[in-house]
Parts: structure tokens; C-alpha cells; sequence
């Protein structure tokens, strides 16, 4: 993932979960907000109920059969927005209650206690609106909270089935634990200690925090999409120019060290990062031309004296009598010369690649008859080691310079018939394109080992078992080529089996090939 795609993301991570902290802060404040709201007209409600409740007539016998035939009663007149639900204790009063829960101290004991007080509730139990089948009830923790209160309140949300309903619907309701005046003190009748119900349905405010949940979830998620578009702008519009210092730097090789990478006028790292860059190219620079000045007046400097060494060996050889040890120290002195002028020639060569002062003649070229000339050239020095070569393939135009082509491919048959191949084949085909011609020397030596494959184009790097170094190589063969198919604009590879043989491979574009007849090829 690039940096741009990291940023982006973070971000928007970032500014998704800020905004689902601030929903989640919202929902829970709006809730409780929406709730204590409820729980005052909870309040108020019961604190009417304490008022009315002597005027209601809420022991008539006959009102829960008036209100099943609809008749409109005053109670349900006074409270049209609440449920409520009165049960007496008779016989106790508060003291007497906490007492009698206090030495329930087992299990057992409170579950008798919580039993005969269900039973007093359902017998003295007073609705309105709520269906007196199924009542409000509490749980046995619940009412020893209750009765434990200090304040003689809870407030819950209980599921509470309404009269002519067949589900409960979700409610707040307060429960009250304390003496309620349910007749009119006139006719002699005390307060009595009474478990209120006062219940309000929690649809509406379940519905408005749905709303909100929903208005929150698309507002967060325009809120990431939009975070996401910018921030991927903004990350493209500032690592623009680092983008810039990249591309020009994958374009600085080592044959145009002078380009420099361009420094924009940021003020920030990036411009730090583009000076520092192009002060490395300098030095890079420097170093590559004292090398590559250091290789090649060192290699012309060589050349002279080896060239003397070689002439007076050879003059000694021919002018003089030496003895038969004299002779072959002599010869040695010749071989060891030439060799050293090879490798004067190659040093000199990879200098002027290194550079890039290596001219290319390019021409139109026939891969068939390309190969079947070196084939011929290397033909007797084949036969000497007993060795078949063989080329395939057609005739096929591509553009290169022909010498330079050549040397490659000399090569890489040497290297073959110095490894002890006993069948070489030169091949050339077309990619399924046409625009990438493919020629190919394929032995059956004794092969390379895979992790040596690479290596082999490394200056001075030979095989450990290599026969190369009885027969004086030097280890350029191979960088030579690499340096030629490079400035052709392609690529040499290879591919060995251990006990299976080598096939070295060059892929080379066309380039501008012009249109043939039949009488053209030869």
C-alpha cells in the first residue's frame, strides 16, 4: 500500500471513530436526557395521583367493568397519558416491613416473606389502564431494593401490558413504597401503606433515538466518505512533488549521472530531501568518473608496455637459439601477454560502457544467418573439443550492430565449450508479439548451480569448478555482453539444471526493421 493509500486510510479511520464517539456521546446524553424527562412527569404524576386519589373512587367494584364498556371514567380522564397500578399492604407499615425483611436472613425465610407480601398486593390491587390479568410485578431483588430504599422509590423500565392489548409495551415506570390516602379522610379512613405503579410509555422516546441513531449513522458516513476524498487529495496534492523527486531519480543510472533530480519549492522535507539527493549524485558523480578515468588511462598506460613484453618474447622466439626450458618460459611470457591484452581490452571496453561511450552501428540484421555465420567462425574451434553446433530457427529481421551482437554470442558459445558442452544450439525466435527478438545458446554441460546464476554477471566473478580458469579467463565475458544487450535496450539471462546443461538467453527489441520482399531475404 502506498503512502498516499496509508494516510488516506488512517484518516478516515481516524475521523470515523471520533465521530462514532461523538454519536455514541450524543445518543447516550439525548437518552438520558429524553428520560429524566419522563421520569418528572413520572413524578408529577404520582404527586397528582397523592392528590386525587381520595376523589377517584378507586374501590368501586364496578368501575374496571365500566371502563371494559367504554364508558369514560374520571380516573382514566385525570391520567390519559399514564398506567397506573396501586397495591395495599394491609396490616403493615414501613417500619414493620423493613423489620420483617431484616430478619428474613435466609433464602427461604425472604421468599416467604416476598410470597405473603404478593399475595396482600394481589388482593387489594387497583389498576388504571394496565390489564389486572397481567399485572405489573417485581422481581424479589427488586422489592427488597424497594423496601431498602432510603428515598421508598425505584424507577425501571418493565415491560407493561396495557388493557386490550395482547403484547407489553416497553415503559418507564416509578414505583413507590409509602402510606397512600386511597379514601376520603372525611369518612374516618387513615393512609395506607400501598406499592404505586406510575408507568409512561418509552415508544416515543425508543422512536426519536431510532431517528437520531439513523441521522448520526448518515452523518458519519458522509463524514468518512468526505474525510476519505480529502484526505486522498490532499495526500496526492503533497507527495506530488515527492513523486516528481522519484521518477527523475529512477531515471539517474550510471551512464547519466549529470541529470539531477528537481528540487520544488516546498520549504518543507521534500526540498530538503531533493537537495540532499542531487548533493549524493554529485559525489556518486565524482567518484564514477574518477573510476571509470582511473580504468581507462590505466588500461591505455598497460597497453604498451605488454605490447613490448609480447614483441620481445616473440623476437626472442624467432631470432635467437634458446634452450628447450628457455623456449617455454618464453611461450609462457607470450601466452601470459596476450592474455594480459585481452584483459586490457575488456577493461577498456566496460569503461567506455560505463560511460555510455559505446557507439552502436546499427543495422538491419537476419537472425538465421547471423547465427550460421559464427556458428562457421567457431566451427574448428568446435571440432578441436568434439563438439556439434547446431542452429534452428528462420530468418528473422531485427535491428543492432552486428559486431557488437556478435561478440555477445561468441562469448556465450565459449562458455559453453570451455564447460565441456558436447552439443551447442544457436536458436532465434519471435515473441508472440513480433516486437522481441529472442536468440538463444543452449549446451548440455554440466550446468550452474541456481544461486551462482546472478553472480556470473558480476566483474571478476567465475565458478569455484569453473574450467574457465585453466583456460585463463578473466571473468568480463559475461559483464561485457550484459554491458552490450543493455545499450540495446534489452536483457541476457540464464537458466541452468545441475547435470542438465545451460541455456543463455537475449531478448532484444526490433527496432525499425523496414518491410521486406521475398527476393530480399537471403
Amino acid at each position: 500500500m502506498t503512502l498516499r493509500w496509508r494516510l488516506t486510510v488512517f484518516y478516515t479511520a481516524l475521523l470515523t471513530v471520533l465521530l462514532s464517539l461523538v454519536a455514541l456521546a450524543a445518543l447516550i446524553l439525548m437518552r438520558g436526557s429524553l428520560v429524566a424527562g419522563v421520569d418528572r412527569q413520572l413524578q408529577d404524576t404520582y404527586v397528582s395521583l397523592v392528590r386525587l386519589a381520595p376523589s377517584l373512587n378507586l374501590h368501586d367494584p364496578d368501575r374496571l367493568d365500566r371502563e371494559a364498556n367504554g364508558e369514560v371514567v374520571i380516573s382514566r380522564y385525570q391520567f390519559p397519558d399514564s398506567f397506573i397500578q396501586i397495591e395495599e399492604l394491609a396490616f403493615y407499615d414501613l417500619p414493620t416491613l423493613a423489620t420483617d425483611l431484616q430478619n428474613a436472613t435466609t433464602p427461604t425465610m425472604r421468599g416467604q416473606l416476598f410470597k405473603y407480601l404478593r399475595d396482600i398486593q394481589a388482593v387489594s390491587r387497583i389498576t388504571i389502564a394496565t390489564d389486572p390479568d397481567h399485572p405489573i410485578e417485581l422481581t424479589d431483588a427488586q422489592l427488597a431494593a424497594l423496601i431498602e430504599a432510603p428515598d421508598g422509590q425505584l424507577k425501571l423500565n418493565l415491560p407493561v401490558r396495557e388493557r386490550f392489548r395482547d403484547t407489553p409495551t416497553p415503559m418507564r415506570v416509578l414505583v413507590r413504597l409509602e402510606p397512600l390516602q386511597l379514601k376520603s379522610a372525611a369518612l374516618g379512613s387513615d393512609p395506607t401503606l400501598a406499592v404505586t405503579y406510575v408507568a409512561r410509555s418509552l415508544g416515543g422516546i425508543n422512536t426519536t433515538l431510532t431517528n437520531l441513531q439513523n441521522v448520526l449513522l448518515l452523518l458519519c458516513a458522509i463524514g468518512a466518505v468526505s474525510a476519505g476524498t480529502g484526505a486522498y487529495l490532499l495526500a496526492g496534492q503533497a507527495l506530488g512533488p515527492l513523486r516528481l523527486v522519484r521518477r527523475a531519480a529512477e531515471r539517474i543510472g550510471g551512464e547519466n549521472l549529470t541529470e539531477r533530480v528537481p528540487v520544488p519549492a516546498t520549504g518543507d522535507e521534500v526540498e530538503a530531501l531533493a537537495q540532499a539527493l542531487n548533493g549524493m549524485l554529485g559525489r556518486l558523480e565524482q567518484s564514477f568518473e574518477a573510476q571509470r578515468r582511473f580504468t581507462s588511462d590505466a588500461s591505455h598506460e598497460l597497453r604498451t608496455p605488454v605490447t613490448a613484453i609480447s614483441g620481445h618474447a616473440s623476437y626472442l622466439l624467432r631470432r635467437t637459439n634458446p634452450t628447450g626450458q628457455q623456449a617455454e618460459s618464453l611461450k609462457i611470457i607470450q601466452s601470459e601477454s596476450e592474455r594480459l591484452t585481452n584483459l586490457i581490452a575488456s577493461l577498456l571496453q566496460l569503461a567506455r560502457s560505463d560511460s555510455g561511450a559505446l557507439v552502436l552501428n546499427r543495422a538491419p540484421i537476419f537472425s538465421g544467418l547471423f547465427l550460421r555465420e559464427i556458428a562457421r567462425e567457431l566451427a574448428p574451434l568446435a571440432q578441436a573439443q568434439q563438439t556439434t553446433l547446431d542452429v534452428s530457427g528462420d530468418d528473422l529481421p531485427f535491428e543492432g550492430d552486428p559486431d557488437r551482437l556478435k561478440q555477445v554470442i561468441i562469448n556465450l558459445v565459449g562458455n559453453a565449450l570451455k564447460a565441456g558442452a558436447r552439443t551447442v544450439t544457436l536458436g532465434s525466435t519471435l515473441d508472440t508479439a513480433g516486437q522481441q527478438m529472442h536468440l538463444s545458446v543452449q549446451d548440455d554441460g554440466p550446468g550452474i548451480p541456481a544461486d551462482q546464476l546472478e553472480r556470473l554477471f558480476d566483474r571478476f566473478y567465475r565458478l569455484e569448478d569453473s574450467r574457465s580458469r585453466d583456460q585463463g579467463g578473466a571473468g568480463l565475458g559475461l559483464s561485457i555482453a550484459k554491458g552490450i544487450v543493455d545499450a540495446h535496450g534489452g536483457r541476457i539471462w540464464l537458466e541452468s539444471d545441475l547435470g542438465q546443461g545451460t541455456t543463455a538467453h537475449v531478448q532484444l527489441p526490433i527496432g525499425n526493421v523496414p518491410v521486406l520482399d521475398d527476393e530480399d531475404v537471403p
